[in-house]
């Protein structure tokens, strides 16, 4: 009976049509700072009060690339990041159990609830999610970054010496990550790669840079 439902609901939904487009973010967020990492879903999600299928549920959402239902929910409310080519789609956890995850499905307005795990492997840590989207594609600085996210340093360290500069960065590639800091090989748009430690998060969580994710 449930697929039933989900099909129906699914042919309806493919007959709206709204303009989306990938979602990544772009500036520095609260939206994710006290959050433990990100789950890849499939585009029916049952979101319940508690992570018990017999808890009451809280919301039904369904997703393609033209939008979701309900309507009040975008894919940018819905997504950390979400890749229409790749069917990608990751939203932010803040706690976990062995078979459940508890998810902010609406960035907007914070609200968030239990969603089951079909495959235990879709949870990712956020220091997991930089290791292997970092690693791949390069990190990008976010817009409202603080000044001193482009400043390199020789060591972990915010008392150490400032050794070089993030100027006009055509690449930052991740080498290691360090807690809060980043070892980073930035080629700058005078080709000339210069290697440091960077500040990629404050000590509260909030992000300073991300995988440039395609």
């Amino acid at each position: 009976m449930k697929k039933i439902f989900w099909a129906l609901l699914l042919f309806v939904f493919l007959g709206i049509k709204v303009c989306a487009a990938n979602v990544i973010p772009d500036a520095v967020s609260l939206n994710y700072t006290n959050t433990y990492g990100l789950y890849q879903v499939g585009h029916a999600i049952v979101v319940y009060n508690e992570p018990d299928d017999k808890s009451p549920i809280k919301q039904k959402i369904v997703w393609n690339k033209d939008g979701v239902l309900p309507k009040n929910i975008t894919l940018p409310d819905l997504f950390v990041v979400y890749l229409e080519k790749k069917d990608l789609a990751l939203m932010a956890v803040t706690d976990e159990t062995d078979d459940w995850v508890e998810v902010i499905y609406n960035n907007s307005t914070g609200e968030r609830g239990w969603i089951k795990k079909d495959d235990p492997f879709k949870f990712s840590t956020w220091m997991n999610f930089y290791n292997m989207y970092g690693r791949k594609y390069g990190l990008v600085i976010l817009n409202g970054a603080p000044e001193k996210v482009k400043s390199m340093f020789g060591s972990p360290e915010d008392d150490a010496k400032a050794i070089s500069t993030i100027n006009n960065p055509e690449l930052i590639n991740l080498n290691i990550i360090r807690g809060n800091w980043m070892l980073v090989t930035v080629v700058d748009a005078d080709k000339t790669p210069k290697t440091g430690y960077v500040r990629w998060r404050s000590d509260d969580g909030v992000k300073y840079l991300f995988p440039d994710v395609r």
